[in-house]
């Protein structure tokens, strides 16, 4: 059954601390939507099986946004795959299967645009899921998140449940992952040049070439289409959520460079690997419904930067 999100309805938004959780709460709560269900990790563990269908049984949720996973950089996907795969699995297997046990009416489950192949048509659109080879450094991560949305399908097309899933591009914002060895790209590169205009380095040293093409999108932004799509959305395939703007690492560095004022050389490592070349989505789908996004590359940056710094001084 097709359901649409009411102001009333008691919504557990799965993964709330995070950059994405948190967005996501900031902007319901600016909506009038005022009765969530908030839980740590230390309250209902997602991974345990038992303790999510205890949390199911006595909460009751309407609705459901599956923010919670465990995600990192390169590095992180690369050094712990069998993590990535078996944490992000059992998450979703035990959030997705309670909710239709326990009759949720809406279910949001977020998946990432990595899931597509590493050689995909770009701009990326959503069928272009499991047309070839993924890529490498990120694969179990991406394999989880694959398996996820084929989950939410297989349960609406069995079941009739209204289980929907969206595919946000990088995301970056208020309570990001500032560590240096698992973080992405924006906002490790927002530290770096954070540290060295701080420390008065000469240079900042960056991964790769500086070539790779990537979207990004400022996570309030992801949070409304999230509601958007909550409110307006039942189909059975997935959805992409981006801006459909590209920037090189290059300028993205040389952006950050400028709102930050660090005023040194970015040297370039080119020994270190530089990840997929392009990663761009489509987001007709997303724009054809009704939904664009407002904040600005160059907007979000400044935003990203204040709430860093205010972060820091915590």
């Amino acid at each position: 059954m097709d359901y649409k999100l009411q102001k009333e309805d008691k919504i557990f938004v799965a993964g709330h601390r995070g950059l994405v959780g948190s967005a996501l709460v900031r902007q319901l709560r600016s909506k009038g939507y005022e009765n969530l269900i908030l839980k740590t990790r230390a309250e209902v563990d997602l991974m345990n099986q038992s303790a999510v269908e205890e949390f199911f049984k006595s909460e009751k949720p309407d609705v459901v946004i599956l923010a919670a996973a465990k995600v990192g950089g390169i590095h992180a996907n690369n050094t712990y795959p069998a993590e990535f795969i078996y944490e992000n699995m059992q998450i979703q297997n035990n959030v997705i299967h309670m909710s239709h046990v326990y009759g949720v009416k809406k279910l949001l489950f977020l998946g990432s645009t990595c899931i597509y192949p590493k050689l995909a048509v770009q701009p990326i659109q959503e069928e272009s899921l499991l047309t070839g080879p993924l890529e490498e450094t990120n694969e179990a991560y991406a394999v989880a998140k694959i398996a996820g949305l084929e989950m939410c399908k297989f349960y609406k097309k069995q079941y009739g449940d209204d289980f929907i899933s969206c595919m946000p591009t990088n995301l970056y914002g208020p309570n990001d992952n500032y560590d240096l060895n698992n973080s992405h790209v924006l906002p490790a590169m927002l530290r770096k040049f954070h540290e060295a205009k701080t420390n008065k380095k000469e240079f900042v040293e960056l991964w790769g070439t500086g070539s790779p093409l990537r979207e990004f999108l400022y996570v309030d932004d992801m949070a409304d289409a999230c509601i958007f799509l909550l409110q307006e959305y039942s189909g059975l395939e997935h959805v992409n959520i981006g801006t459909g703007v590209e920037i090189s690492i290059k300028a993205l560095a040389e952006t950050i460079q400028k709102v930050v004022g660090f005023e040194g050389e970015i040297h370039w490592n080119t020994e270190m690997p530089d990840g997929t070349p392009r990663k761009l989505t489509s987001v007709n789908r997303l724009y054809n419904l009704g939904f664009t996004h407002r904040i600005s590359l160059d907007e979000g940056i400044q935003l990203a930067y204040e709430a860093f710094l205010k972060e820091m001084s915590l």
